[in-house]
C-alpha cells in the first residue's frame, strides 16, 4: 500500500467533488446503492399522475427526474433552493414553460393555496402543513425521503463524533407528522439497504458531495481512517454501509 500515492489519488477525488444537478455519474460503476428498494418511486409517481393534474416537484434538483415524466409543461411547476441547481433549472425548465420558482424554505413555498393536484418530493426538505396548504381537496403527496440513519455506519468510520444531521426522519414519526397535518396515509414503507464502494476514491467524492452527512470531512483529516477503508477494499473488494429510506403517499382528505 503506497500511502502517498493513495493520498494523491484521494485528494484528486476531493477536488473533483462537485455535481451538476444531481448527477452521480462520476462514480458510476464504482459504487452501488438504491437498486434493491422494496418500491419503485418512479413507478409509484406514474401510477398516480394523470396528464390533467397540476403538479409540483418540490426540491427538483436539476429537474432530471421531473423532465423524465414528460408531464404537460403548462401543468408543471417546480422549486429548488440549492443555488447551482437554481441556475440550472432556470436554464433548463423555465424556457419549456414550466413554472419554476426558487425556494429554500419548506415552510413558505411561493404558490397560492390549493394550487396543485399532486406534489412529488424525492429527498427534499418538507413541511407537512405547507404541503397540505398547497394541495386541493383529494390532492396527493408522494415523497421518498432519506432517513435519519442513512450512511451512519460510514460516517462513524471516518467521523465518529459526528451527530445525525436530520434526527426524527423516520417513518414512524413522519407518518404521525403528516396525519397531524390532516393527511390520510395511502401507502407507507421503510427500508434499510446496503451501499457499497468499490474504491476509496469513490467514497471520498461521495462524502464531499453529501457534506451534510460528513461535516468537515477531508482526506487530510481522515487519512488514517481512509487507509483502514482501503484495507477493507483490498480484503473484501468493497467497503459497505447502510442506507435508510422511507416512502409516504398521502391524500388531503379535509
Amino acid at each position: 500500500m503506497d500511502k502517498e500515492y493513495l493520498k494523491t489519488i484521494w485528494k484528486q477525488e476531493e477536488e473533483a467533488a462537485h455535481i451538476h444537478g444531481w448527477d452521480f455519474s462520476h462514480i458510476q460503476n464504482r459504487y452501488t446503492a438504491e437498486n434493491d428498494l422494496p418500491w419503485d418511486y418512479e413507478m409509484i409517481v406514474r401510477q398516480y399522475l394523470k396528464s390533467s393534474m397540476d403538479m409540483l416537484d418540490y426540491d427538483t434538483g436539476g429537474g432530471e427526474f421531473l423532465l423524465s415524466l414528460q408531464h404537460p409543461y403548462n401543468k408543471t411547476s417546480a422549486t429548488e433552493g440549492y443555488p447551482p441547481n437554481v441556475l440550472l433549472c432556470r436554464e433548463r425548465l423555465s424556457p419549456l414553460g414550466i413554472n419554476f420558482k426558487e425556494c429554500n424554505d419548506p415552510k413558505h413555498i411561493p404558490f397560492e393555496d390549493e394550487a396543485f393536484d399532486i406534489i412529488i418530493n424525492r429527498h427534499g426538505s418538507f413541511d407537512a402543513a405547507e404541503l397540505f396548504r398547497l394541495l386541493r381537496q383529494n390532492g396527493l403527496l408522494i415523497t421518498e425521503q432519506v432517513g435519519e440513519d442513512n450512511d451512519r455506519d460510514l460516517v462513524k468510520m471516518v467521523l465518529p463524533e459526528a451527530k445525525k444531521p436530520f434526527p426524527h426522519m423516520n417513518l414512524t414519526e413522519q407518518r404521525r407528522n403528516f396525519e397531524n397535518a390532516g393527511f390520510e396515509i395511502i401507502l407507507a414503507d421503510e427500508a434499510y439497504r446496503q451501499i457499497k464502494f468499490y474504491d476509496v476514491g469513490a467514497f471520498v467524492w461521495f462524502a464531499h458531495v453529501i457534506e451534510w452527512e460528513f461535516p468537515d470531512f477531508s482526506v487530510d483529516k481522515c487519512f488514517e481512517q481512509l487507509l483502514k477503508m482501503q484495507e477493507m477494499v483490498e480484503i473484501y473488494g468493497s467497503v459497505e454501509g447502510t442506507i435508510h429510506r422511507y416512502l409516504i403517499v398521502a391524500k388531503k382528505h379535509r
